[in-house]
């Protein structure tokens, strides 16, 4: 048996085995392998690592690990600008886009109410949630290992919260996103793009009170709620400006 000696950084080291975090442990092996899939067997997928040294050089995931080799391996940083070429996660060059596997039905909510495009459906076999994420170049979040895993995958996030509320708040910060918020331009349900609409042509859908008091409304064009400032609305928008920690403008669709 041939053996590596692996060190996990930074938040890695919460997908470890309590022995092997924060030091150098031994991987054996047999067969030659890649380091992609020696960092998979120890229990990382690949979509949580952006930076690979062996014995301080950088290194593609198709790396061949050999006897002695000492490898270290790096989460996404999102302080410290590498060279492009080492980055080993993808780089978005337009706003990011997910895709969310059947147990977080809450925190696409979330996300959508923060204006982020979000595709969920709680019948996705893992296999399709895969094909989605490379096809339509969408960000995969997941609690499942072995989902991201996947080959197919690219780029994607395990989801370490077990609340839908700090599962926002973390995935905000891995993907820097709290200067992309555009709350309230995104149907809860469906995710489509809102568009105001005059209250005249939803009046006969609107209940009595709301039809007195609300003036302005936005309408899903795909599943076709309606939306207005309402009690919930603002709900909504405190629980932003705790969660973020400072006001955000109203619905940018009007």
């Amino acid at each position: 048996m041939k053996e590596a000696y692996f060190r996990f950084y930074a938040e890695l080291n919460d997908l470890l085995p309590l022995p092997n975090r924060g030091r150098d442990f031994s991987h054996t092996f047999g067969v030659a392998e890649s380091v992609k899939d020696a960092i998979e067997a120890i229990g990382v997928p690949h979509t949580e690592v952006d930076l690979i040294l062996a014995n301080g050089q950088p290194a593609a995931f198709s790396y061949l690990v050999r006897d002695r080799d000492r490898i270290s391996v790096y989460p996404v940083f999102r302080r410290i600008h590498l060279s492009p070429d080492t980055h080993l996660q993808p780089r978005s060059e337009s706003d990011i886009r997910f895709v969310l596997d059947t147990h977080l039905g809450k925190l696409t909510a979330y996300l959508r109410m923060l204006g982020f495009d979000s595709l969920y459906r709680n019948d996705c076999e893992d296999a399709e949630l895969a094909h989605i994420s490379a096809s339509q170049q969408r960000a995969l979040l997941s609690r499942d290992r072995g989902l991201l895993k996947r080959s197919a995958v690219t780029l994607g996030y395990l989801v370490r919260e077990a609340q839908p509320r700090q599962q926002l708040m973390e995935v905000l910060r891995r993907f820097d996103l709290s200067e992309s918020i555009r709350p309230f331009r995104r149907c809860l349900h469906c995710n489509a793009l809102l568009e105001c609409v005059s209250k005249d042509l939803i009046s006969d859908r609107l209940p009595p009170r709301t039809r007195k008091h609300y003036e302005e409304f936005n309408l899903c064009p795909e599943c076709g709620r309606v939306y207005w400032k309402g009690s919930h609305y603002r709900r909504m928008k405190a629980l932003i400006e705790r969660l973020i920690d400072r006001p955000r403008p109203d619905c940018p669709a009007c």
